[in-house]
């Protein structure tokens, strides 16, 4: 089965630029699959295997495990291969660690920037947060999770840092794949309107009670990781979603 997609498709670009551009298409979908919860950590990354998925040679799939690789996301062994990255629990508590650092100076900062159409945007999200608490299955929760980490993604790119959106990127898709490793109960409404009460804070001007319902939050979610596995999905099918 060869994955469709028409970003893979660079009939005008030039062949290094083209590769590049696959590489990086690669990586989205892979990444996305791997946040989702659809590849389980410890998940064999077979360069063969999504060669043929994509249909494209093994030096641009690896050119996107590498970038996976710098994310955190995928681990490269010697004489092995590439795998989803299976974080400790120690690696697990650095990463709500880091959150905890950053968030908080982004809903500083995010506060003093909030526009109106900002506002818009924000219920928009949590009310795509509502319907999704409202529906049942392991797509439905694996959709809150995103939406619910979309959230975080959102306020720091009002804060109107690159650099800390960046990082923000990285720690949110570390957390699905944490909470994918060691969830309880995944997303949950505790924190859909804990959400709610953040975007109240931010909407009256008051960064220092939106930082601090932040940490709130984040020990929350850190408090329902447990030690239970996910078994996740073969890769053939995983991408196929």
């Amino acid at each position: 089965m060869t994955i469709a997609d028409p970003q893979l498709t660079q009939l005008n670009s030039p062949p290094a630029q083209a590769g590049e551009d696959r590489a990086m298409t690669i990586r989205d979908h892979l990444r996305d699959a791997i946040v989702d919860r659809r590849l389980a950590p410890g998940t064999k990354l077979s360069e063969a295997e999504v060669g043929t998925l994509f249909d494209v040679s093994r030096t641009v799939v690896r050119a996107a495990l590498q970038a996976l690789a710098f994310e955190g996301l995928v681990k490269s062994e010697r004489n092995r291969g590439a795998f989803v990255a299976n974080p400790s629990p120690e690696e697990a508590r650095q990463v709500f660690d880091s959150r905890r650092l950053i968030e908080p100076g982004i809903a500083r900062a995010a506060a003093g920037r909030l526009s109106p159409s900002d506002i818009a945007t924000f219920r928009t999200q949590l009310i795509e947060e509502s319907r999704l608490l409202a529906e049942r299955g392991a797509l439905a929760r694996r959709a809150e999770i995103r939406a619910s980490g979309d959230f975080h993604l959102l306020l720091a790119s009002i804060a109107g840092n690159v650099i800390l959106h960046r990082f923000m990127e990285e720690l949110v898709a570390r957390s699905s794949l944490v909470i994918a490793l060691y969830g309880n109960s995944g997303a949950s409404s505790c924190g859909h309107n804990e959400h709610a009460d953040i975007l109240a804070a931010l909407e009256a001007g008051d960064g220092e009670r939106a930082a601090q319902l932040l940490v709130t939050h984040i020990n929350h979610i850190e408090a329902d990781l447990d030690l239970r596995q996910n078994t996740g999905l073969p890769l053939r099918e995983a991408l196929s979603r």
